[in-house]
């Protein structure tokens, strides 16, 4: 009897070790970058730019915020040279840095290799990115968009700065391997189908994965859309809008032109004001989000108003004492 308790255990340990090896050093698994040579021209550029600094938000990250002043905007001449931190007092798995991706950083990095990155989560050297980047939403867009957004990219300006290497706490640093899908790539509507146009701008913004109470890191089911994630700030935690059309809680009452106002209130820089001390700040990037077309915040706003009403009050702020 001891015998074969000996050689179930033995088995059942050489089968988590494979497991976990394969978990290690066979993923993620992806496929290999595409072989893409993009022609970076003014219009893929322009629109590059609008995308990434107004949609998907890659500056957002990628960039130094001023928390100083209401929502963080984008220090003037940053754009693009990473380092924002998202660590344990955040509540993530370890420390995780928004990386360089001027062409300082990634000039030696391919298109394809850009390409895989954005829209997988696996990078140049087949590392599995930790989804702070929304890399599921980006696998879900139009090519041609991720295109443009690269060509932005080869565009900016080169800023030397080295960001620190990530450290990724057990058992996350082997479950972050098992995290990157392969993309699934969409057609971008036409804007004259603005609730399917909406749709598609609301996940390239990823608008859900914020908006979303979360249990453990995973979306909770039945709630998308209704608000209250926790983001902690210095002084406080910050709890998301919930943007579902219930009348009592959500958007239902309000307006198409309240709600682009309410985007546009921050278009100009100088309507961000300092933050006391003691006040509590928002991660929502309202100065990159003024920058929208209205036509486009009009899409979001009716889709929005085609989801589920999920009735859920939330107190935006809650200031530590």
């Amino acid at each position: 009897m001891k015998k074969v308790l000996l050689t179930i255990l033995i088995i059942v340990i050489l089968l988590i070790a494979g497991v976990a090896s394969y978990v290690k050093f066979g993923l993620p698994n992806v496929g290999a970058a595409p072989d893409l040579h993009i022609a970076i021209n003014p219009e893929r550029v322009a629109h590059g730019a609008y995308l990434a600094n107004h949609v998907t938000l890659c500056m957002d990250c990628h960039s130094t915020r001023d928390w100083t002043r209401f929502s963080g905007p984008m220090e003037a001449g940053t754009n693009g040279k990473g380092g924002e931190i998202f660590d344990k007092k955040d509540g993530f798995p370890g420390n995780f840095y928004a990386k360089n991706i001027t062409p300082a950083n990634i000039k030696d990095w391919t298109d394809g290799e850009i390409f895989r990155t954005i829209t997988t989560g696996v990078d140049k050297y087949g590392k599995a990115l930790f989804p702070v980047m929304p890399y599921h939403y980006y696998g879900k867009m139009d090519k041609e968009d991720i295109y443009d957004i690269i060509a932005y990219i080869r565009s900016l300006p080169p800023i030397e700065n080295k960001t620190p290497d990530r450290s990724i706490d057990f058992p996350m640093n082997f479950i972050v391997n098992t995290i990157p899908t392969k993309a699934s790539f969409t057609q971008k509507p036409p804007k004259s189908d603005t609730i399917q146009y909406g749709a598609y701008l609301v996940n390239a913004a990823a608008c859900m994965e914020c908006h979303t109470p979360v249990n453990k890191g995973q979306i909770i089911p039945g709630q998308e859309f209704g608000g209250g994630r926790i983001f902690q700030m210095p002084n406080g935690k910050v709890y998301s809008a919930n943007i579902t059309p219930d009348k009592l809680s959500g958007i239902g009452n309000w307006t198409e032109d309240q709600f682009v106002t309410r985007f546009k209130a921050y278009e100009n820089p100088s309507n961000e004001p300092k933050l006391d001390l003691k006040e509590v700040n928002t991660i929502m990037p309202w100065s990159m989000l003024a920058g929208m077309d209205t036509s486009d915040l009009r899409s979001i706003f009716r889709y929005l108003q085609t989801i589920k009403p999920i009735s859920n009050r939330v107190d935006h702020f809650v200031a530590e004492k």
